[in-house]
């Protein structure tokens, strides 16, 4: 069986959770994005720090079907992490990568027009730009699987497979976060759609962590 599992997955299964790889740069990153949420909150844009917590759920849903997908295959995930990280906290996810996409979601939601009539090209500006973030979203992990950090463990989530990739990998995630944000001053809604996907996650973290998948 060991012959069947990739050389990335042996490596990262070796780094997960090893807390001897931390590094006091991460002390810099985390103060970062509290800042980053701390003027959102100074403004009472609650719009886009809520619309910034979905996205990282999201991110946080994909991570741990991830990692499920690992120990069900007993071979590989379907992207793993390698390379230097402070800490890997899954298979798929290093703290860094958390923190930037805590940060991300609130960087696309600031992007989008403040009109949501606008086409581009014919295409409703929220579809455009989630398209567009999403497809430069996996030109950097193209680049990165270049420098051989992150690895795809399957043929058809691979290039030049990429839609794949680009729609369930982060358009869900941009779709998710323009929805959150565009529901405006309805924060009663944004808490219920926000508290729903943390529940759901919440869920599938205790259940793969107590199967052992995690």
């Amino acid at each position: 069986m060991l012959s069947t599992v990739p050389g990335f997955t042996l490596r990262a299964e070796a780094m997960l959770r090893h807390a001897s790889h931390f590094d006091w740069s991460l002390l810099a990153f985390v103060g970062l994005v509290l800042y980053v949420y701390a003027v959102e909150v100074e403004r009472h844009r609650w719009d886009i720090v809520l619309a910034g917590i979905a996205f990282w759920l999201m991110d946080w849903f994909n991570e741990l079907v991830n990692s499920a997908i690992l120990h069900v295959s007993h071979r590989a995930a379907l992207w793993t992490v390698t390379g230097h990280t402070s800490y890997l906290i899954l298979i798929g996810l290093s703290i860094e990568i958390s923190l930037y996409f805590l940060v991300a979601g609130v960087i696309f939601v600031k992007m989008l027009p403040q009109d949501r009539g606008i086409r581009i090209a014919g295409i409703p500006n929220r579809l455009a730009y989630a398209l567009a973030f999403s497809c430069v979203s996996v030109v950097v992990e193209i680049i990165l699987h270049a420098f051989g950090v992150l690895h795809w463990g399957y043929w058809w989530w691979n290039v030049p497979f990429v839609p794949l990739i680009v729609i369930f990998g982060y358009g869900t995630f941009y779709g998710i976060a323009a929805w959150v944000f565009d529901m405006g001053e309805n924060h009663r809604r944004q808490l219920g759609v926000v508290a729903a996907i943390a529940g759901v996650d919440a869920v599938l973290a205790l259940v793969f962590g107590l199967a052992g998948w995690l």
